[in-house]
């Protein structure tokens, strides 16, 4: 039987939302920390609250798997922290100009994935979710990392997505660290709008979010 972890709760006060501040900057560390570990944690987003692991580390993206519950036919997305790190990851047919119109923001873009990206995660399929959440904490956490975030909501599977970190208190002991933000504005808990850009001159809506609503 697996040891539970003892999971650490980070508040993140509305001051240390910026990372020039001393506790922000503490709790980005401690939670980079966690990652570089290959555990899971969960983050605020500008959506909803998040399950996140390493993209590129294969253990932990199916300690996602299992803490959700999670059809391992369903894919996870992918969160980096600049758009030129979207070209890494994944195959880009569009101009520039749209990616940097879209994000970051409330939107997941479906392309090709490239080979960099590690091939346990979404094995199913040559496509990846890939985000820039418009959220100071996340954004920069990518970058510290320096590698791809997966990501996925913070729930268990079929139930409601979460925007305060009570809400999935159920999962706590299996993460190694839960950053808590505050209630999440976005009432309609409908996560990111996903959009397949995967085929050149192409678009699809994938999943209506709140993008369309905002």
């Amino acid at each position: 039987m697996c040891k539970e972890l003892k999971t650490s709760v980070l508040r993140l006060l509305p001051l240390a939302q910026n990372r020039d501040t001393a506790d922000g900057a503490q709790i980005l560390q401690a939670t980079l920390k966690a990652l570089k570990e290959g555990q899971v944690i969960a983050v605020p987003t500008d959506t909803i609250y998040g399950l996140a692991c390493l993209a590129q580390n294969s253990e932990a993206i199916k300690r996602v798997y299992d803490i959700k519950g999670r059809n391992g036919d369903k894919p996870l997305a992918i969160c980096v922290g600049e758009i030129q790190d979207i070209y890494k990851y994944c195959k880009v047919t569009v101009k520039e100009e749209l990616l940097k119109d879209l994000l970051p923001g409330p939107v997941t873009l479906v392309l090709e994935r490239s080979e960099e990206l590690n091939t346990d995660l979404n094995p199913f399929t040559r496509l990846v979710g890939v985000r820039i959440p418009d959220h100071p904490f996340i954004s920069r956490l990518c970058q510290m990392c320096d590698e791809p975030l997966a990501l996925t909501s913070a729930n268990i599977s079929a139930q409601s997505s979460t925007l305060a970190v009570h809400e999935f208190e159920e999962l706590w002991p299996s993460l190694a660290l839960v950053v808590d933000g505050g209630p999440i504005g976005d009432l309609s808990r409908l996560g990111s709008t996903v959009v397949d850009l995967s085929v050149p001159g192409r678009y699809r809506i994938i999943r209506p979010g709140c993008a369309q609503t905002s």
